[in-house]
């Protein structure tokens, strides 16, 4: 049977009805979810240091441990800024403990000998002395092995779809020179996990170190450019967050 066009776009056929058509909707496509995941701006931070005004740091620039003193207390200001890491002071706090602990045994021990007779309090005091090398051995041995080269521990709790919990460890030590006369250098790590469901599920981890000569961020007068600092540190850390 023949079949003919129509002007609306329909076919007639022969007995002159039409059958009309209609376009073809395109497939929709599936936008993609948000994800739960809020990323740390720490540009953002260091801008609005640079904005409430900051005190110039001034060191001995021939001095490598004023050097990295000045550039850590900058990595701990910079990263426990209002929305980003709030700092977890456990070496710390492990290491006052035992100071103390040793001071009050070594004090409690000397006041203990002076009251008492030499020979009734000879005991006791041996055991003070050894619970007192006891405590600094073990402040010395945790510093060296445990804490290590730490600058820096912090932790950030996220919640959209669930409670994210993000864990960042800095640390850093001052290099030698490579050849005479030039700057010694200054080695960040950085090492970052993120997890759910109390630490259970693993969501994200990284880890990077870089160097850079300490004649990049002083002059000749020992001024810190502590935007440049930042700069460099905050980029590293945002990275090895997003890797």
């Amino acid at each position: 049977m023949a079949k003919k066009k129509v002007a609306n776009g329909g076919i007639a056929n022969a007995s002159g009805s039409s059958t009309s058509t209609s376009p073809i909707p395109p497939k929709a496509t599936a936008t993609p979810e948000p994800s739960a995941y809020s990323r740390v701006d720490i540009m953002s931070a260091s801008a609005a240091l640079t904005a409430a005004g900051r005190d110039p740091i001034k060191v001995n620039n021939v001095n490598a441990a004023d050097l990295k003193n000045a550039c850590d207390d900058a990595v701990k200001k910079l990263l426990s800024q209002p929305g980003l890491f709030q700092e977890k002071h456990t070496h710390t706090d492990v290491k006052l403990l035992l100071g103390w602990a040793s001071v009050f045994v070594a004090a409690g021990t000397a006041l203990y000998g002076w009251k008492v007779d030499f020979e009734q309090s000879k005991a006791l005091v041996w055991a003070g002395v050894i619970l007192y090398v006891l405590l600094t051995t073990t402040s010395t041995l945790y510093a060296f092995f445990v804490e290590k080269d730490t600058v820096f521990v912090g932790r950030r709790k996220t919640l959209a779809k669930r409670i994210e919990t993000e864990h960042v460890d800095i640390s850093s030590r001052t290099l030698p020179h490579l050849t005479p006369g030039a700057s010694p250098r200054y080695r960040v790590s950085v090492s970052y996990v993120r997890s759910s469901n109390g630490g259970k599920s693993l969501l994200g981890r990284g880890q990077a170190s870089e160097e850079r000569p300490y004649s990049d961020f002083f002059d000749e007068e020992g001024t810190m450019d502590q935007e440049r600092f930042e700069r460099w540190v905050g980029v590293m850390v945002e990275r090895v967050m997003e890797s």
